[in-house]
């Protein structure tokens, strides 16, 4: 199994960045599919989720209404669009696969495979 996360970079405050997390070794529609961030010298925390069946989840207050996830089943892959970002939405970002429709999602209760990170920094 594997996911595969890309998409970071360097945009400053206010700018937008799409990540990508494709997914491969598994089928793909039986699973949920979501993002985790750590930033320097922080725990690492959950962002977004999409279940295999479609429920959304997003954890930290600050990324609703900025942060925007989807799935696409025939792609294998799991995009989290971020707009308006902010210094403190630096971090590498992590896609990870999970079983259930995401109350578990944001204490890190429900993943199963990890993927690489991508390093997504905001800065003037």
């Amino acid at each position: 199994v594997q996911l595969q996360a890309s998409g970071g970079g360097l945009v400053r405050p206010g700018g937008s960045l799409r990540l990508s997390c494709r997914v491969l070794g598994f089928t793909f529609d039986d699973y949920g599919v979501g993002w985790f961030r750590q930033a320097p010298g922080k725990v690492r925390e959950g962002v977004s989720y999409v279940s295999s069946l479609g429920t959304l989840t997003y954890c930290p207050d600050s990324v609703k209404g900025r942060f925007t996830i989807s799935r696409v089943d025939a792609e294998n892959t799991v995009y989290l669009q971020m707009n308006d970002l902010e210094p403190e939405d630096t971090a590498v970002y992590y896609c990870a696969s999970g079983s259930g429709i995401g109350a578990y999602w944001c204490d890190n209760l429900d993943t199963d495979y990890w993927g690489n990170g991508t390093l997504v920094t905001v800065s003037s």
